[in-house]
């Protein structure tokens, strides 16, 4: 399993726009047979600040995402929201391993 935490800073006034674009990414994503689970995380403290929290069964499975047509037109779509490059982050599940706990 691989896990995928990414952070989103938007321009301020976008913030409504990322968080639709990527309502839609989402749920498309859901529907792919590698991944897991899939939560958009927005920041209490500062609204233009997102995390998207993403679980793949394999690094194949996250190749396939990202060829995905969904994947390509949210990435095309929010570009022009950034405030900065996102960042993503690598992670290795400890708890729960079982892909059946996910």
């Amino acid at each position: 399993m691989i896990v995928y935490s990414v952070s989103v800073k938007v321009k301020s006034g976008h913030e409504d726009d990322f968080r639709l674009a990527s309502k839609f990414n989402r749920q498309e994503t859901r529907k792919e047979m590698g991944n897991l689970r899939f939560d958009i995380l927005q920041s209490a403290t500062d609204p233009k600040h997102f995390m998207l929290y993403e679980v793949y069964r394999s690094e194949d499975a996250v190749t396939a995402h990202k060829a995905t047509m969904h994947y390509k037109k949210w990435r095309e779509t929010v570009a022009p929201w950034m405030e900065e490059d996102r960042k993503g982050e690598e992670f290795i599940p400890r708890h729960p391993v079982e892909v059946e706990e996910w």
